[in-house]
């Protein structure tokens, strides 16, 4: 058993229910209700459970967490335990008393889809008309409630060409941040990847140009699901004759690409602890068996700490401790989550 650190991000899947029809859609989410999902009582049992052993900060989300009428005890109850709680939301239910809410219970930040420049491009994305000027006034409106928000962009062949005008507009909405995520075929999003998924080549062109459009701006930006920007700004460190470091990078410079199973896990609204939201795959349940020993005993967790296990080039890589691949990719294109990332370029000296 490899000695883990304690999880720093664990997201927390409340629902599978939404309002919305996204193409992308990680958890196949639709308006209906979904068997087994974990009620008030069990929910906080499993708090106090990660309590009793680490303090990561806990997102909730879903489908929609706002759907549950729950969301605020939870979130409160989190936040008396000495979490730091985040939403991750669609934005499209926040009324002016659903911000005063968020505010009360302790949320500090949420975090809203935002997957085109307008509502012609997010509306045909998301799949309900009116879902785009419905999450810009969500963000206004948790601004004027002294929440901290960011906007969440899925970058697909649909918006790649549109990403300085979501940076514009978040800028203008008032986000402190916007993280970008490349699209990771699961759930409804395996149904559009053939379609609307980069080509690798693309993908790379799209990290180097937000490393240098990450420059300009004042919003916090941060590449997630993509581990090559990892190797990307140490490249680039490299070529500007610098190392990487906090005050030039930010976050990318403490962290790597893929922490699934590592610094990162997801509980879904049933109870099973996966590596993240995207890699399908069980380490136990946290109705049957406590987090703290899913966490640390796991075969699954214990074998994605050891980066000797990684195949193909992925093994090779002289990167590969700051970026270790997407394992949910590898598992999508050859079913082995160990085999290399399929959407990377770059060949590593040893190959």
């Amino acid at each position: 058993m490899i000695k883990s650190d304690k999880p720093r991000l664990v997201f927390w899947e409340l629902t599978k229910s939404c309002n919305l029809k996204c193409v992308h859609c990680r958890a196949s989410a639709d308006n209906g209700t979904f068997k087994g999902e974990l009620d008030t009582d069990n929910i906080m049992h499993i708090i106090d459970d990660i309590a009793s052993f680490a303090k990561p900060i806990l997102i909730l989300t879903g489908g929609e967490p706002l759907f549950r009428k729950d969301i605020f005890t939870i979130a409160e109850y989190a936040n008396n335990k000495g979490f730091h709680v985040a939403l991750a939301t669609n934005g499209t239910l926040i009324d002016k008393d659903t911000a005063l809410k968020i505010k009360k219970s302790g949320i500090s930040r949420v975090s809203i889809s935002i997957d085109g420049k307008d509502a012609n491009s997010h509306d045909a994305f998301r799949g309900i008309n009116g879902s785009f000027n419905k999450a810009i006034k969500g963000a206004s409106l948790l601004r004027d409630a002294g929440v901290e928000f960011q906007f969440n962009t899925t970058i697909t062949k649909r918006n790649v060409e549109d990403l300085d005008e979501i940076i514009l507009l978040s800028e203008k909405a008032g986000a402190k941040a916007l993280h970008i995520f490349m699209l990771v075929p699961v759930g409804c999003g395996a149904e559009i990847a053939y379609t609307d998924m980069l080509p690798k080549e693309e993908y790379e062109k799209t990290l180097i140009w937000l490393y240098e459009r990450m420059k300009t701006t004042n919003l916090d930006f941060k590449a997630t699901c993509a581990p090559p920007y990892y190797r990307i700004i140490r490249q680039k460190a490299k070529e500007e004759g610098r190392t990487v470091s906090v005050q030039t990078d930010g976050m990318a410079a403490m962290t790597r690409g893929c922490l699934a199973g590592t610094g990162v896990c997801f509980i879904s609204n049933t109870g099973d602890v996966q590596p993240c939201g995207y890699l399908p795959v069980n380490a136990g349940n946290v109705t049957r068996k406590p987090f703290k020993e899913i966490w640390e005993e796991s075969k699954l967790f214990n074998e994605l700490r050891d980066l000797g296990n990684l195949k193909g080039k992925c093994g090779a890589c002289d990167y590969k401790a700051v970026c270790a691949g997407c394992r949910a990719r590898a598992y999508y294109a050859t079913g082995d989550y160990f085999d290399e990332e399929p959407y990377c370029t770059y060949i590593p000296e040893k190959k």
